[in-house]
């Protein structure tokens, strides 16, 4: 008889380790938290008085169990998301990382930029090659370059701009080898790669990566800002209006807890981006006065975030003021109407 207990616990054992962490080949999200953003920015000599708060939304996602897929099935702002929905094809885990990363420090530039455009303050831009996202199996570069890597140079000539080592590599011939100057970790290497038919396109000519351009800027004041471990472009409008409201005597945010999301791109756009409704969710939960959100149509049709936020707004009794907004021009805009609490 113990045997016999003895082997039903065991098997329920293992059953419970299994279903709470075998990882399957899909993702769960769920609604993040809100987290302020005058810790994570400094202006230097900035104002810092201000009594209201600004803040970035998170959407946590984490790699399914056969337990917390069940979970995500019947749980309200839970939602299981395959691997093509997350990531681009042949990107790995690593290389998903690493862009999402780098998708942040670019928004962190823009933001930058318009910030200091709105508040008639100097910056100046730079560009510092390219930024390689990642590396194609079976390509030219494969277990050369790696994620992360920033090329400086090929045979001599400096590329600042995607479309210019696009242009150069274009007239290459297959087998042709070319010199790669590369940084990887603040270390300048030099290598011969040969070129190769695009595993994703046999009929072109190239490294087998994929890459951006690589910016940075210098402002005066400096501002130092730290987000390290937050990926993803989606508070990109957020810091443009902490980095302003700490430029700035004023404070923009009139004592209001305030929120949102949506990418900055560098004329000051606001683009759309997802999971809004989770996002909404979190903005509730932390008791947050006022939402901005990305009003972007669809291309081919669908619902805006705003639109979206709205309707989540409505379903979950919320009494947060949700904004639209296309630019940031419309933030600031808003803001400076707004009411002092």
């Amino acid at each position: 008889m113990k045997n016999k207990r003895l082997l039903i616990f065991v098997i329920v054992m293992a059953l419970v380790v299994y279903l709470s962490s075998y990882q399957l080949d899909s993702y769960v999200t769920r609604p993040g938290g809100a987290y302020e953003l005058s810790p994570l920015v400094e202006v230097v000599g900035g104002d810092e008085d201000d009594e209201g708060t600004l803040s970035l939304m998170t959407v946590s996602m984490l790699t399914a169990t056969p337990a917390l897929y069940v979970w995500a099935k019947i749980r309200e702002g839970y939602k299981v998301l395959q691997p093509e929905q997350v990531r681009s094809p042949h990107e790995s885990d690593e290389e998903y990382n690493v862009r999402q990363l780098k998708l942040m420090s670019d928004s962190q530039v823009n933001a930058l930029q318009v910030a200091f455009e709105q508040a008639e303050l100097p910056f100046e831009i730079s560009n510092n090659g390219v930024f390689v996202l990642n590396v194609l199996k079976g390509g030219a570069a494969d277990e050369v370059l790696a994620p992360g890597d920033r090329v400086l140079e090929i045979d001599g000539n400096k590329y600042t701009e995607m479309q210019q080592l696009i242009d150069y590599l274009s007239d290459k011939e297959n087998g042709e080898t070319v010199k790669v100057l590369y940084e990887r970790e603040q270390r300048e290497i030099s290598t011969d790669i040969k070129l190769a038919p695009l595993p994703t396109d046999p009929e072109r000519i190239g490294l087998g990566i994929s890459f951006v351009e690589d910016k940075s800027i210098q402002t005066t004041p400096e501002v130092e800002i730290d987000s390290e471990k937050i990926g993803g472009p989606s508070a990109g409008l957020m810091f443009t209006l902490e980095i302003l409201n700490q430029l700035v005597d004023e404070d923009i945010t009139k004592g209001y807890d305030i929120a949102g999301t949506g990418t900055m791109e560098s004329d000051g756009s606001v683009g759309r981006i997802g999971g809004i409704d989770q996002k909404i969710m979190a903005a509730d939960s932390a008791d947050i006065d006022i939402f901005f959100a990305p009003n972007e149509p669809v291309e081919g049709g669908g619902d805006s975030n705003y639109t979206i936020a709205v309707e989540t707004a409505e379903k979950i009794g919320t009494d947060m003021k949700i904004i639209p907004v296309d630019t940031i021009e419309d933030a600031i805009g808003f803001l400076e109407e707004l009411q002092p609490r």
